[in-house]
């Protein structure tokens, strides 16, 4: 079976990560120590927590990701399992795992956000030490791939978005963009989406204006791209159209995780409605997001 009853299938491809979060009045600073006020620890990464978030929205969500099989790695399966990420369907798990007899522990990240504003300050080992190559993608992606509604790729896993994006016909391809990634030009020809952060700069760009004439240039006509900018609005190109889209007026808790949530739940949303619909739904729910401690409170919240 490629969906569980009638839920829409997602496909999100990247990266995973054992995240340590802690909120504190601040990071420290050299030779300090600080204690924190909370903890959590759970499963992160962009394609991961977009993932969840689709799955949240009644979706079925398959995470395609270079776990490994370090003893670690069970913690994040079992916080996936709980947000119906890695729940079983038959004899597969909706975690594909590229790297199944990899014994090294997953990329870590340790997170501090400050209590006062909701910021937060990372350390981080991202894929670079786990790139997978298209021969390692799991028979059951290619299977399920015909019935697959939308893919996300966060760019850490270049080689095998391009194999899944070549295949890809005619389903609908989003591009998380938080940081330039070298190789995303192999990617660009087949994105549909291109949801970017302030922090996205290309080749040879170094502002917002030559960004989107750099996406526009190389996405498939017609583009359809949009900047996030934190608290700020968000700027769109619609094809010809461009325009703008606030965000909702809030006091963050904590803005981990909220452009991974944003892209998770666009991928729900723009099944459903227009661009500029799908943008303004999907700030409503990373919002939402960030009113909450850690990226799995909201989940239990809302």
């Amino acid at each position: 079976m490629s969906v569980v009853g009638d839920k829409i299938l997602g496909l999100f491809i990247g990266l995973s990560t054992l995240d340590f979060i802690y909120l504190a009045e601040g990071p420290p600073q050299a030779n300090q120590k600080v204690v924190a006020r909370e903890s959590a620890i759970s499963s992160g990464g962009p394609a991961t927590n977009a993932a969840v978030t689709f799955a949240h929205l009644g979706n079925q969500a398959q995470l395609l990701t270079a776990m490994g099989t370090h003893p670690m790695t069970q913690l994040m399966r079992s916080d996936l399992e709980e947000v119906g990420v890695a729940m079983a369907e038959g004899r597969s798990l909706t975690i594909a795992n590229l790297t199944p007899s990899q014994v090294q522990s997953p990329a870590i990240s340790s997170i501090i956000v400050t209590e006062s504003t909701g910021e937060r300050a990372i350390i981080s080992l991202n894929a670079q030490r786990q790139q997978a190559q298209p021969e390692q993608i799991p028979p059951e992606v290619w299977e399920r791939l015909d019935a697959t509604k939308i893919i996300l790729i966060d760019g850490h896993q270049i080689d095998i978005s391009v194999a899944i994006s070549a295949q890809a016909t005619n389903i609908p391809i989003v591009l998380d963009g938080g940081s330039w990634k070298p190789g995303l030009e192999n990617v660009l020809p087949y994105v549909h989406y291109a949801i970017c952060s302030a922090n996205f700069y290309p080749p040879g760009c170094s502002k917002t204006e030559a960004t989107i004439k750099y996406l526009q240039d190389r996405l498939p006509q017609p583009t359809r791209i949009a900047i996030t900018q934190g608290d700020q609005p968000i700027l769109y190109r619609d094809g010809k159209i461009e325009g703008t889209i606030p965000v909702p007026d809030i006091t963050p808790v904590d803005t981990l995780g909220a452009g991974d949530v944003f892209h998770g739940a666009f991928c729900h949303f723009i099944l459903s409605h227009a661009f500029p619909e799908a943008l303004a739904q999907a700030a409503q729910v990373a919002a939402t997001a960030c009113q909450s401690f850690g990226t799995r409170a909201w989940l239990q919240e809302h």
